[in-house]
């Protein structure tokens, strides 16, 4: 007698990996909040792009409209172009999202930046490190616009000047691009990556740290962390894969790894804050150019989840601080 197949994972009802390896996955989208709700529709153009066609990925890039825009006088005004990973556990996520796609138009309007929103494949289905590389082909894909890429896409982008921000577990792909492209990303000119944002970047590690035993937030859970690494991380592994635990004991040395700029921002009542403050305090010691910014009170998400907030205002004056300084 076939019995039928049982639940494995479970994530909130949205998300459940049944024992035959089969996922159910709910068609919800999180909602931006209502101080959000089309602030910026008409101050911002997009576009969608396919930027890997063998996985069928779409980013969003997203321009402010200049005030010149309409007489089609250009004034050689080149703007920076800001890489926007989303969050989700490596589980959940999309551009089309409606609180990612109003974050994506607020940083755009906020930084006077071109916002690229890249798509990756979604774990349990696709495990790490398919969303680390989709980001990164993300990045060879700006590169291909600048020789014979589509009008719209290139007009007053400067693609010597990028940054990549990471909320979450973008934050945690920020990172593993800025050790794979190393200082400068040479392998990517004309493209060059100034910096990077790391956003209450999702890392994790088998030795648990005081704010991860502290009590929850209102959105996450220590058992919800958990088992996003389940769901994400290769099959047979824990929390101390290099993908998952940057200092892990058999994490890459980061010593000898030349790297551009990090910024690393958290909320004060995060889960995830120790790992983050932990990180930055590591790489610092190892001599690198890395800033670490606190936002007491907030818990995680707090960019995405309101981002018209007086908190994002002042959050996006430090990020716009931080590309000033890499600019040159």
């Amino acid at each position: 007698m076939a019995f039928p197949p049982q639940i494995v994972e479970d994530c909130m009802g949205l998300l459940k990996l049944f024992s035959d390896g089969t996922v159910f996955r709910s068609d919800i989208q999180f909602q931006e909040q209502p101080s959000s709700t089309q602030q910026h529709n008409n101050l911002v153009l997009f576009k969608d792009y396919i930027f890997h066609r063998k996985f069928n990925l779409h980013l969003r890039l997203y321009k402010p409209k200049l005030e010149n825009d309409d007489n089609g006088d250009d004034n050689n005004q080149k703007l920076p172009v800001l890489m926007f990973l989303h969050g989700g556990g490596f589980c959940f996520g999309s551009r089309a999202w409606p609180h990612i796609h109003a974050c994506c138009e607020r940083l755009a309007v906020g930084l006077r930046a071109v916002v690229a929103a890249p798509d990756y494949r979604l774990a349990p289905e696709h495990r790490l490190p398919a969303a680390v590389d989709d980001c990164l082909e993300a990045v060879r894909w700006l590169k291909r616009q600048v020789h014979g890429g589509d009008a719209w896409a290139t007009r007053r982008v400067d693609f010597e000047r990028v940054f990549v921000v990471g909320d979450s577990s973008g934050g945690n792909i920020a990172h593993h691009l800025a050790v794979q492209l190393g200082s400068g990303s040479r392998e990517m000119d004309p493209v060059r990556v100034r910096g990077y944002v790391l956003m209450g970047p999702f890392f994790g590690g088998v030795v648990r740290t005081r704010s991860e035993v502290g009590p929850p937030e209102q959105m996450l859970t220590l058992d919800l962390l958990d088992r996003f690494w389940r769901l994400s991380i290769p099959i047979g592994e824990n929390r101390d894969h290099p993908l998952a635990n940057p200092f892990g004991p058999s994490s890459q040395n980061l010593a000898d790894v030349k790297l551009d700029p990090i910024l690393v921002v958290v909320g004060g009542n995060e889960l995830l804050k120790d790992r983050a403050e932990d990180y930055a305090t590591r790489l610092k010691e190892l001599g690198k150019n890395i800033e670490y910014v606190e936002f007491k009170g907030k818990e995680h998400g707090f960019l995405t989840h309101d981002s018209c907030s007086q908190v994002v205002e002042d959050l996006l004056q430090i990020i716009k601080q931080f590309m000033l300084q890499n600019s040159n």
